[in-house]
């Protein structure tokens, strides 16, 4: 079949493709490349990508797509869910032959929910998609593929077998040239990387069980299950040819340091390749490891702290110990090691006294930037579980407001001793606190003046961002 895989538009800004860590506007432009779409459109042969909210495609941009293809994939979000179904909708509506499936954590956890919202929807595929999808574009029935929900001719809903897991992942091809065939990557930035960036995982699943996460709960797994080094190192050459404007590689797996002899031994190999490049870590690192991959080529790495809080942590079941994240930093900081620290206001256990106990951690490990969110509790989590069992969701709410009418966090969560406005609000308290310091601010300055190539970039991420602390709603009023 000629097959489109989608992105749908989405609210202006929103980043809710396939990679992203949690769909949101965020406080500046900022995307992820859909690797999850490019993945099985690596396989499908002669597909098209289409990432439409980093290219400003709107509705009337990707409609006639329809009429170009006889597959659609469209991946989706819960917070997106609803707008995505009516761009299924309208491209029905220019080809009822169209056939049209979902993917995502969203129809993954929900297929049957998800199949009822609309009959534009024609199937939903659970769990990871690659061949799923692949088998539905060589033409294999419905009824005869496994890992999907489908609505048949009869218009009722049938679930069709779990695919089992996919184990060797060196099955899976490079997604890099499907980037430089489809994307612009001119068009994906994040605020803490050096642009142009390119991004790609080197495995699925992740072995913490923290409450919160969306992906290893839902599609990724608890297992790592990891490519080759020698695979990996052979995309990651192949990219420095594709993308010669590549000023960063960055692994977006879930903790690239879980498995640290291969990320050594990886990390030698980028060595030898000249690369720079980047990586989520989780905060227990040792030294020793962090000097091998500070000694080949690793700039910068994606912390999850989440909170400064012991009881906080161990709530969500984080596996860390707020005196090791203190050590990590340490170290971090003697190797040159550059990090973007992830915070998280409102988990369960979180007072006004936790919040201002991170907020003074954030400060004391000090990483270069960080990211405040506010707890989401996403369908298909254990924290949405425990917000339906214990009544910290709106009666009214079902898991799909997340974001405002404008795409950008909302707090969800209410409990009796912390309001979600109190949440919100102090976001903005963590992020003014963090930043407007004088040592904090002489140190952003000296990395522009270091790299003064950065200098336009920087002042307009900085009006963005001050625009976003001006303008976000203080509650989940005007969501969907």
């Amino acid at each position: 079949m000629r097959t489109l895989f989608l992105n749908p538009p989405s609210y202006e800004g929103f980043d809710g493709g396939a990679g992203s860590r949690y769909q949101a506007k965020r406080e500046i432009r900022s995307y992820w490349y859909p690797t999850w779409l490019a993945q099985p459109a690596a396989i499908v042969a002669d597909s098209l990508l289409v990432d439409a909210p980093p290219a400003g495609l709107t509705l009337q941009d990707v409609v006639p797509l329809a009429h170009r293809h006889d597959l659609a994939i469209l991946h989706t979000s819960s917070p997106s869910f609803l707008g995505d179904v009516q761009v299924a909708e309208s491209m029905k509506e220019v080809n009822p032959d169209l056939l049209v499936g979902f993917v995502g954590a969203k129809v993954a956890v929900e297929p049957e929910r998800s199949l009822l919202a609309s009959s534009a929807i024609d199937f939903v595929a659970r769990e990871e998609f690659d061949f799923t999808v692949a088998e539905i574009a060589e033409g294999r029935p419905l009824h005869d593929t496994l890992g999907i929900s489908y609505r048949t001719p009869s218009g009722t809903i049938a679930h069709n077998p779990d695919r089992p897991m996919l184990e060797d992942m060196d099955r899976l091809p490079f997604v890099t040239p499907i980037y430089r065939r489809d994307l612009n990557p001119r068009n994906y930035a994040i605020g803490y990387m050096r642009h142009p960036y390119v991004s790609f995982y080197t495995g699925r699943g992740c072995r913490s069980r923290c409450t919160y996460c969306l992906w290893p709960q839902t599609v990724g797994g608890h297992r790592y299950r990891t490519r080759s080094a020698g695979h990996v190192l052979e995309e990651a050459q192949l990219t420095k040819q594709l993308f010669p404007e590549m000023k960063e590689l960055f692994f977006d797996d879930d903790t690239f340091t879980d498995d640290r002899p291969r990320a050594e031994e990886i990390a030698r190999g980028l060595g030898r390749l000249g690369l720079t490049w980047s990586c989520n870590a989780k905060a227990n690192v040792p030294r020793e490891t962090l000097q091998v991959l500070v000694d080949n080529g690793l700039r910068l790495l994606v912390v999850g702290y989440e909170s400064g809080d012991q009881q906080v942590l161990n709530n969500v079941k984080k596996g860390i110990k707020v005196d090791r994240a203190r050590r990590f930093a340490q170290d971090c900081r003697d190797l040159g090691i550059t990090v973007h620290g992830t915070f998280i206001i409102g988990l369960p256990g979180e007072t006004k006294e936790t919040i201002q106990s991170t907020i003074r951690f954030a400060r004391e490990v000090n990483p270069h930037t960080i990211q405040v969110s506010v707890a989401a509790p996403y369908p298909g989590t254990e924290l949405y579980r425990q917000a339906m069992d214990n009544g910290w969701l709106p009666a009214d709410d079902d898991g799909a407001t997340l974001v405002s009418g404008e795409g950008t966090q909302l707090a969800t969560l209410d409990y009796p001793h912390l309001r979600r406005t109190e949440i919100l609000d102090s976001m903005d308290t963590f992020y003014k606190r963090f930043y407007f310091r004088a040592g904090k601010l002489a140190e952003l300055s000296a990395e522009v003046l270091s790299r003064p190539q950065t200098l336009g970039r920087r002042l307009r991420e900085g009006g963005e961002f001050v625009h976003f602390l001006g303008r976000r709603p203080r509650s989940s009023t005007g969501a969907h």
